[in-house]
């Protein structure tokens, strides 16, 4: 009930920024197939900073 009052960690605010990323590939897809490629390197690479910080937190 109060989980709005939670802050985001950082690792959460990467993960939903990744995943706007992929939403934008995905509607570039159907007009712009470069741009939807360049988009979807774009949050490959942004993912693999997301890995690295897990990784980090585990350890």
């Amino acid at each position: 009930m109060f989980g709005f009052f939670k802050k985001k960690s950082k690792l959460d605010k990467m993960k939903e920024e990744y995943k706007t990323m992929l939403e934008e590939s995905y509607r570039l897809s159907t007009s712009d197939r470069k741009a939807s490629d360049l988009k979807a390197l774009e949050a490959e690479e942004f993912y693999k900073e997301i890995e690295k910080l897990e990784a980090a937190e585990k350890k």
